[in-house]
C-alpha cells in the first residue's frame, strides 16, 4: 500500500521503531492513531510524497515497532517517551526540523514534541483530538459513553488485555465501525487486514493498553506542570462534525488555550479522517504546510 516508499527500522534510545519514508522536499512526520498502524495514512502519504520528504512509523507498541512492557508509572509508553523516539528517529534519518501530522493518539505524541522539542517542529497539524487534560476534565454522561474505552483501558493489568485478547479482531473491528458512526464502508479491506495482523499480537494489546494508562496518569501530570506553556508553532486542527469526543465542544476554542496561532475546521467525518476524507486533508495538509504557506497564516483571533 505504500509503493515506492522505502521500509527500515531505526533504533532509539527505548524502543525499535519501524518506518516507510519516500520523496524529497520538507520533511513532514505521520503519526498514526489507535488501534491502527501507519497504514491509516495509505490514501494521504504517497499523495504528500510528490512534494515532501514523509515519513511514516509505527509508534511504539503498534504495528511492527518494538513492543517493550509496561512500567509501574507507564513511562514508558507516556506521551513523552514516544515523542522522543520520534526526534531520534528523525534525526537518525537527517531531519533536525520537520512538520508533524498526528491522528488520534499519534497527535497526542505531536502535541507532547511540540512542547518538549518546539525547535525542531515547524508545522503542527492534529486530527481529531482535544488536549487530553481538557478531554477528562470536560467528561459528561454523553462524552462518557462515547470515549469509555479511554476508562477501560486504563484499568489495571491485566483486565483489558484478558478481554480484549478472547477476541482481538472482534474488539478492533467493533471500534473502527463505533468510531465512524455505525459505518465502516470507507475502510480499504486491506488496510483493516493489517491492522487486525498486527493488534492479534498480545505484546501490541498489552502495549495499546499501557498507552491509555499513561494517558491517565504520567501524561496528566506533565500537563498540569506545562499549564503555563503554549505551542508556539502554527498549529492547523481538522475534526469531524460526526466524532464523538471533538463534535460537542469548541475545538478551536480549547486549542486557542494551548497555541500562540491556531487555525481549523470540522470536516464532514467521523473520527478516522484521513480514511473517510482523505482528499479533504490531503487539500488542508499541502494548504498548511507547502511552500506556498505563508509564514504568519493570520492573527491568533482569526480563529
Amino acid at each position: 500500500m505504500f509503493q515506492g516508499f522505502e521500509s527500515r527500522w531505526v533504533r532509539t534510545s527505548d524502543a525499535e521503531i519501524a518506518v516507510w519514508h519516500a520523496g524529497s522536499g520538507p520533511p513532514v512526520l505521520l503519526l498514526h492513531g489507535y488501534p491502527q498502524t501507519h497504514v491509516m495514512w495509505h490514501l494521504v502519504a504517497p499523495l504528500l510524497a510528490d512534494h515532501f520528504t514523509v515519513i511514516v512509523p509505527d509508534l511504539r507498541g503498534y504495528g511492527d515497532s518494538s513492543k517493550p512492557r509496561g512500567d509501574a508509572d507507564h513511562y514508558a509508553y507516556s506521551k513523552r517517551a514516544l515523542a522522543r523516539d520520534q526526534v531520534e528517529l528523525m534525526s537518525a534519518l537527517g531531519h533536525e526540523r520537520f512538520a508533524v501530522v498526528g491522528h488520534d493518539r499519534g497527535a497526542r505524541v505531536a502535541h507532547r514534541l511540540a512542547l518538549d522539542e518546539p525547535d525542531r517542529v515547524t508545522r503542527l497539524v492534529l486530527l481529531d483530538i482535544l488536549p487530553t487534560r481538557t478531554l477528562f476534565l470536560k467528561v459528561d454522561r454523553p462524552i462518557g459513553l462515547g470515549i469509555y474505552h479511554w476508562f477501560f483501558l486504563a484499568q489495571p493489568y491485566d483486565l483489558p488485555e484478558r478481554l480484549i485478547g478472547a477476541d482481538p479482531e472482534f474488539w478492533l473491528r467493533w471500534q473502527l465501525r463505533k468510531w465512524s458512526g455505525d459505518r465502516d464502508d470507507f475502510f480499504d479491506a486491506k488496510a483493516v487486514a493489517e491492522y487486525v495482523r498486527c493488534f492479534r499480537d498480545p505484546d501490541a494489546i498489552h502495549a495499546s493498553c499501557e498507552d491509555y494508562r499513561a494517558g491517565a496518569t504520567v501524561d496528566l501530570e506533565h500537563d498540569e506542570s506545562d499549564l503555563d506553556r503554549r505551542i508556539t508553532c502554527p498549529l492547523l486542527v481538522l475534526w469531524g462534525e460526526r466524532a464523538k469526543a471533538t463534535s460537542p465542544f469548541d475545538v478551536l476554542g480549547e486549542w486557542g488555550e494551548r497555541a500562540a496561532r491556531v487555525y481549523g475546521r470540522p470536516l464532514d467525518s467521523g473520527h478516522f479522517l484521513a480514511e473517510e476524507r482523505p482528499s479533504e486533508v490531503t487539500a488542508e495538509l499541502f494548504a498548511f504546510l507547502g511552500p506556498e504557506a505563508p509564514a504568519d497564516m493570520g492573527k491568533p483571533d482569526s480563529r
